[in-house]
């Protein structure tokens, strides 16, 4: 089930944060900054990931180094590779596989909860009302709740309804 809510998602109870990126990205904006801020062996065991994997967009990766939250990587974005990297915008596609990808996860893993920001929206450059929808038909059929924090208020905890 998919509830919209508003807060601040390192306060969430999910099990699972997920976020947007590309391939070894340096984290230095947005929710990722504050992840990498927080987290930062996730930062490098995630580079890591990348240099042995060299992921594509609408792949996952789940960092699991804390009981909770875990951090979903979802690749929304292409690059990542050169020395001196432009930035890309993301694409719709992107973000449907990539969801994809964390359903197929989420179900093989037995999640119990995810949250998601407004993926894409920010540094993406995609409009909202196109992001939503895909949410809904790429995780909308899962038994589990799906936090979408549409609206950031920072140190707000959101009003997250169990399942």
């Amino acid at each position: 089930m998919i509830y919209e809510v508003e807060g601040d998602i390192l306060l969430t109870r999910a099990q699972i944060v997920a976020h947007g990126v590309c391939a070894n990205d340096p984290m230095n904006q947005g929710l990722a900054k504050t992840l990498h801020e927080n987290f930062p062996v996730m930062h490098k065991e995630f580079h890591h990931w990348c240099h042995q994997h060299h992921p594509k967009p609408g792949e996952v990766w789940l960092w699991a180094g804390l009981p909770r939250p875990k951090i979903a990587h979802l690749i929304i974005k292409e690059g990542g590779y050169s020395h001196h990297p432009e930035p890309v915008k993301t694409s719709t596609t992107h973000i449907k596989h990539a969801l994809h990808a964390l359903k197929k996860l989420a179900l093989k893993e037995n999640f119990t909860s995810i949250a998601l920001p407004r993926l894409g929206t920010g540094l993406g450059g995609i409009e909202w009302e196109l992001i939503l929808p895909i949410i809904h038909q790429e995780l909308g059929s899962l038994a589990i709740p799906v936090y979408v924090y549409s609206a950031y208020k920072p140190h707000k905890c959101a009003l997250e309804p169990k399942k």
